[in-house]
């Protein structure tokens, strides 16, 4: 389970809100050609988001802020909603994608441009994660909390990128 982000401008999002087939389409185009518009966070995404909502970050990078198709309102592991994914045609690996508007991606490159690596582990406990069963759930290991906060200059760069263009960033798990 990997997290993704594509980079899009404002028209290319109208359009995958009515077509998330071409967006799906674009997204694994930039991300064969490892365009520098896509960019993922692989398997540390929950930590990462976990992380940064730990330290107040309001924006959630990795889930997104809007979505392009209404879940229902179940519980997320229920029946209901398992069914409901098995019939979806919008799913890009687990789920429909979600995004982030030019505001939201304006207001979190700023915030991140603002953290250190230090800043996004520092006082930590592992056990925290453990205890609220974040994906992987390798955080007893060594170094696990180092190899999130890793990702963080890269994430700073994509987000800043986008930022400057103006653009919106779509959101996905695979």
């Amino acid at each position: 389970m990997n997290g993704n982000w594509l980079r899009v401008s404002p028209d290319e999002l109208e359009r995958a809100r009515t077509d998330l087939g071409w967006a799906y389409d674009l997204a694994m185009t930039q991300r064969n050609d490892n365009s520098e518009r896509w960019d993922g966070i692989d398997k540390a995404w929950d930590g990462f988001e976990f992380l940064l909502d730990r330290l107040g970050f309001e924006i959630p990078l990795v889930s997104g802020a809007e979505r392009f198709v209404e879940l229902p309102d179940v519980e997320p592991d229920s029946e209901e909603m398992f069914d409901f994914l098995e019939n979806l045609e919008d799913d890009w690996g687990y789920g429909p994608p979600s995004y982030l508007t030019p505001v939201h991606v304006a207001t979190a490159a700023a915030r991140l441009a603002e953290l250190t690596q230090d800043d996004l582990i520092r006082g930590v406990d592992p056990q925290e994660l453990v205890r609220a069963d974040i994906y992987p759930g390798t955080w007893d290991r060594p170094g696990q909390l180092g190899w999130v906060a890793h990702y963080l200059p890269d994430v700073q760069r994509f987000f800043g990128a986008a930022a400057r263009d103006g653009a919106a960033v779509i959101c996905w798990l695979d």
